[in-house]
């Protein structure tokens, strides 16, 4: 493996961010913190959780355990309403997170072993645990923003009948 992994992998992160955010865009604040009924998450609810858990896998990625004894991880799924600055806000800090770890490695990096939730696993491994993690809940983020703005939502892909 070279740096061209973790470079393509940088690359599809991106991507996927790049999507929550162009669904961002199409929201109202309000709909930002809609909860469909009480057991669901908002999109609030799911940029807060994915910032907990991008800080607790990223920080000290080579060094500790990705789920830090510090997270509150059942606390990011609370009920979350966040004016839209603080939301983004959260947001860019946890992929930056994600972007200064990845940007720290090298090549022999990737062999290596980390932990996480006890579990080990190579950087590979976790990298590609995230790569699979953080777009389902993008699609959750874009499930949700599709159904509040309804016949107005403008695709982020291939529009039906292009």
């Amino acid at each position: 493996m070279t740096t061209n992994y973790i470079e393509a992998a940088k690359k599809q992160f991106l991507s996927y961010k790049e999507i929550a955010e162009k669904t961002f865009l199409q929201l109202s604040d309000d709909q930002l913190a809609y909860q469909c009924n009480e057991e669901s998450n908002s999109i609030a609810m799911i940029v807060h959780h994915m910032w907990g858990n991008m800080r607790s896998r990223w920080t000290d990625f080579l060094t500790t355990d990705g789920e830090k004894s510090w997270r509150q991880r059942d606390a990011e799924f609370e009920p979350w309403i966040a004016d839209r600055l603080t939301l983004v806000k959260t947001w860019e800090e946890g992929w930056d997170y994600l972007f200064n770890a990845l940007d720290s490695l090298t090549t022999d990096d990737l062999a290596k072993v980390v932990t996480i939730r006890n579990q080990k696993h190579t950087v590979i491994d976790a990298i590609n645990r995230q790569l699979a993690h953080y777009p389902y809940h993008i699609g959750q983020i874009v499930y949700i923003g599709k159904m509040l703005v309804d016949k107005d939502w403008e695709s982020l892909s291939i529009p039906k009948k292009a």
